[in-house]
């Protein structure tokens, strides 16, 4: 996969949008960190190549969610405990 700086792809566009077809992905970074993936599609693919980045973006998102769970130790709550939470939060919404 081929790494390109903010600055290339301002500077260089015109040369990238060639590369782009063949090289199917390229990651632009800023300051030496990733910030931006560019891929190749076109008008047969982009619903399929959408639909796919939204599923890997959730699928990130779920990870997150349950380290984060693992680190605060709520992975180990039980059911009374999370049906309890709710009562409180939904009799305070009624209120």
């Amino acid at each position: 996969m081929k790494f390109l700086t903010v600055r290339d792809l301002r500077g260089k566009s015109g040369q990238i949008w060639k590369e782009l077809p063949k090289e199917r992905e390229m990651v632009v970074t800023s300051n030496g960190r990733p910030i931006a993936i560019l891929a190749a599609i076109n008008d047969a693919n982009l619903e399929e190549s959408l639909s796919a980045f939204r599923q890997a973006r959730a699928v990130d998102a779920v990870a997150s969610l349950q380290r984060r769970s693992i680190e605060q130790g709520t992975d180990r709550i039980s059911m009374d405990e999370i049906n309890a939470e709710i009562r409180a939060v939904r009799k305070k919404r009624v209120q």
